[in-house]
Order: structure tokens, then sequence, then C-alpha cells
């Protein structure tokens, strides 16, 4: 994922935290704020309970990847928290859930 995608300031996370439309699903909470840039920018978190260094990084790269395949372009800032069922779910059900909730289906 290019550097000019990444949000990565605190209080441009926390903002969004607060005044973004939220989405819930099994593996994934999702924040979103429009965004006056012509393209999306993503901050992807993992919390410390999901497992060591190298699984939390291994589980921000899979989801790093899904939205780099899927050039998704809503003009928009999203804040993505991954789940603990994450491990136990397979790439194709990860991609198929994440593209849909951020489009908005359910």
């Amino acid at each position: 994922m290019n550097k000019k995608y990444i949000i990565k300031e605190n209080y441009e996370i926390e903002s969004i935290i607060k005044t973004g439309k939220k989405s819930v699903s099994k593996y994934f909470i999702i924040y979103n704020v429009d965004n006056s840039l012509p393209y999306n920018m993503y901050c992807v978190s993992v919390s410390k309970k999901i497992g060591n260094a190298v699984t939390r990084n291994k589980q921000k790269r899979k989801v790093k990847d899904i939205l780099m395949k899927n050039n998704i372009d809503f003009k928009k800032k999203y804040v993505i928290i991954i789940r603990k069922e994450v491990l136990n779910a397979s790439y194709n059900e990860l991609c198929e859930v994440l593209i849909r909730q951020i489009k908005g289906e359910k």
C-alpha cells in the first residue's frame, strides 16, 4: 500500500472514530468519513489480544492487500479495526466480507 493512502496521525484516527459512520461485521469494525482528497485513505488497526507481532502484521498485510487489489474509490477515510475472529477465516472469506462491508451492503 502506497504511503499516501495511509492515515498515521493519532488525532486524525480519533476524529474519524468519534464522527464517522460505524459498520460492524464478524471480522471487522469500520469507521468512515468523507475525504477531500480524490482517493481513499486507510488505517488498519489490530489489538494485541489477537496474537504476537508476527500474527498481527500478517493480518494487517492481508487487509491492505485486499484493499489495494480491489481499488474501491469512494473518496473516504477509513479506520478498519480487525477482530479476533479473523484468525479462523480464509483469505477469500475476508475479501468478500471486507469489500461488501465497505460498499455498504449487508
